[in-house]
C-alpha cells in the first residue's frame, strides 16, 4: 500500500527530528569547552594586572585551558581505561572518580615541576623576555594541536613528550640550537623505549605471579583468600610511597626513611584490612577464575583513583607549566625558574580543564586503552594499574627518563603479550599426545588440513591486535618531532602578528 502525501511529510519531519538531535549532541561537548575556555580568558582578565602586554596572559590563558581539556581527554584515559575495560568501572562511574581524584591532585599536590620546561630544557640566558613569552605561547598551542589530533584519532600519547617537543621547537626559533639544553632531551628520547618496555614487563610478572599464585591452584578461593590480602597490602604501600614521593611532591618532601616507613606502615594497614573483607567477599565463590578475579575489583578501583590523584598532581604541569613562566615573565620582567610562581587560579585553571576534558572527550581514548588493544578482567587491568606505580616509583628512585602514558599502555601489551604466550604455549601441549612424548613433532600433522586447522587456530590466539601496536607506537616516536614543528611556524607567526 502506497504512503500517504501526510505519512511520507510526517517521515521527512521525523527524520529531521533525529538529524537536529544527532548534530545538538555531536556540537554540545565543543561547545561547554568554548564556554570554558572564554571563562578562562575572562577569568585571566580580572585576576592579571595590567601593563602594556596583559592581554597576553588573557590569550595564554585560553590556550592553557584547551591545553587542559586536551590531558583530561588523552591522558587519563591511561589510568581509567583498564578498569572500564575489565567492567569494573561503568564509563559513568570511571569519569565521575577520575575527575574527582585528578582535580583533587591537581589543586591539593599539582605545580611542583611547573618550572621544569624553562629551567631544563631552555638556556634562558640567550632569549630574551618578550621573545620567551611567545615562545611558550607557541609550544602550548603547538603541544594542545598535537594532543587533540591524537585524541581524535584514537592515538594514547604522552602530554608531556608533546610539551616538551613544543618548547624545543619554539625554542629553536627564538635562538637556534644552541638555545636548547640536548642532553636533557636526549634522556626523554631514551624514555621512548625505557617506559613501556618496563611498564609491560611489571605488568607481565605480576600478572604471572598471580596465575601461579591463585588462577592455576586447584583449589583457587582458598588460595585466594592467602594471596589477595597479601598483594593488596603490597598495592596500599607502593601507593603510599607513590603519592608521598610523587603525588605530594609540591606540599611535602619526606626522606628515604619515611617514605620506606609509610610504605611498611600502609602495607601492614592494607594487609590487615583486606583479610577479613576477602573472606567475606570469596564466601559462596565458585572455585573458577572468573569468580575468583571479582576479589581484584575494589583493589582495581582504588588503584585507578589514586592513580588519577598522582596523575593530575603531577601533569598538571604540563597544562601550567608554560602558562605559570608566562604570567611570572610578564609581571617580573625576566624568566628565572627560580622565580617562577604558581597562582591558585592558574591552578584551577588547569584542574577545571583535565576534569573537564576527561568528562567531554575522554571516552574515546577510555575505550581504547581499555577494550580495542587487548582483553581486560578484573585482575590483568590491576596488574596493569599497580605495575604503573610500581614502575614510576623505581624509575624516579634510579633517576630515569619515564612517561606514565608509555608505562600504563605498555602495561596493557605486556598482560596481553603473556596470555598470548600462556594460550599458544596451551595450544601446543594440547596438540602433543601423552604417549608420544619422544615422536618426531613433524609426523604428528598428518594431514595438510591438520596443519591448516593448527595454523588458523595459532592466528586466533593472536591476543594483541597488532594495528594498535604500529599506530601507537609511531604516535609516540613522532609526538615529539610534530609539536616541535609546529611550534617553530607558530613563533614565527606570533612573532610577526605581536612582535
Amino acid at each position: 500500500m502506497a504512503k500517504s502525501v501526510l505519512d511520507k511529510d510526517l517521515q521527512r519531519v521525523s527524520g529531521l527530528e533525529h538529524a537536529t538531535h544527532d548534530l545538538a549532541r555531536a556540537l554540545a561537548a565543543p561547545g561547554i569547552a568554548l564556554v570554558f575556555l572564554l571563562l578562562a580568558a575572562v577569568w585571566a582578565s580580572f585576576v592579571v594586572a595590567d601593563g602594556p602586554m596583559s592581554y597576553l596572559v588573557v590569550i595564554a590563558a585560553a590556550i592553557a585551558g584547551y591545553m587542559a581539556l586536551n590531558v583530561g581527554a588523552n591522558d587519563v584515559a591511561n589510568n581509567m581505561g583498564p578498569a572500564v575495560g575489565s567492567r569494573a568501572l561503568t564509563m559513568g562511574g570511571a569519569l565521575v572518580i577520575a575527575a574527582i581524584f585528578e582535580a583533587g591532585g591537581a589543586l591539593l599536590a599539582g605545580g611542583d615541576v611547573v618550572s621544569t620546561v624553562a629551567r631544563d630544557l631552555l638556556i634562558g640566558t640567550t632569549i630574551p623576555s618578550d621573545q620567551f613569552v611567545l615562545l611558550m605561547m607557541a609550544a602550548l598551542l603547538a603541544s594542545a594541536l598535537w594532543v587533540n589530533l591524537a585524541t581524535y584519532i584514537g592515538a594514547p600519547v604522552s602530554t608531556t613528550h608533546a610539551v616538551v617537543g613544543g618548547v624545543v621547537g619554539a625554542g629553536v626559533a627564538a635562538a637556534g640550537f644552541g638555545s636548547v639544553a640536548w642532553p636533557v632531551i636526549g634522556t626523554i628520547a631514551v624514555s621512548w623505549v625505557i617506559s613501556p618496555v618496563l611498564g609491560g614487563i611489571a605488568a607481565a610478572l605480576l600478572l604471572s605471579l598471580i596465575k601461579h599464585t591463585i588462577t592455576d591452584r586447584i583449589d583457587k578461593v582458598s588460595a585466594a583468600r592467602i594471596w589477595v590480602p597479601v598483594i593488596v597490602a603490597g598495592m596500599t604501600g607502593i601507593f603510599a610511597m607513590y603519592i608521598a614521593t610523587k603525588g605530594l611532591s609540591r606540599v611535602w618532601s619526606p626522606g628515604l626513611a619515611v617514605v620506606l616507613a609509610l610504605g611498611v606502615g600502609f602495607a601492614t594497614l592494607g594487609w590487615i584490612g583486606a583479610m577479613p573483607l576477602v573472606r567475606f567477599q570469596s564466601v559462596g565463590l565458585e572455585n573458577r577464575k572468573k569468580h575468583v578475579s571479582s576479589l581484584f575489583r575494589l583493589p582495581l578501583v582504588v588503584a585507578a583513583a589514586l592513580l588519577s590523584f598522582a596523575h593530575g598532581a603531577n601533569d598538571v604541569a604540563n597544562a601550567i607549566g608554560p602558562f605559570a613562566a608566562i604570567v611570572t615573565t610578564l609581571q617580573s620582567g625576566h624568566m628565572e625558574a627560580s622565580d617562577l610562581a604558581l597562582p591558585f587560579w592558574v591552578l584551577a585553571i588547569g584542574a577545571i580543564g583535565i576534569s573537564l576534558g576527561l568528562a567531554l572527550f575522554g571516552p574515546r581514548l577510555i575505550r581504547t586503552v581499555g577494550e580495542q588493544i587487548t582483553k581486560l578482567n578484573e585482575i590483568r587491568a590491576y596488574c596493569v594499574a599497580l605495575s604503573a606505580a610500581v614502575t614510576v616509583l623505581v624509575a624516579s628512585a634510579l633517576g630515569l627518563p619515564v612517561s606514565s602514558t608509555h608505562i600504563a599502555v605498555g602495561g596493557v601489551f605486556g598482560v596481553g603479550f603473556l596470555r598470548e604466550y600462556y594460550s599458544r604455549r596451551d595450544l601446543d601441549f594440547a596438540a602433543v599426545p601423552v604417549h608420544a612424548k619422544h615422536v618426531d613433532p613433524a609426523a604428528l600433522n598428518a594431514t595438510p588440513e591438520d596443519a591448516l586447522s593448527r595454523e588458523r587456530k595459532s592466528e586466533r590466539r593472536k591476543l594483541v591486535r597488532r594495528q594498535h601496536v604500529t599506530s601507537i607506537a609511531a604516535a609516540w616516536i613522532i609526538t615529539v618531532p610534530a609539536s616541535a614543528v609546529v611550534a617553530a611556524v607558530l613563533f614565527w607567526i606570533l612573532d610577526w602578528l605581536i612582535g
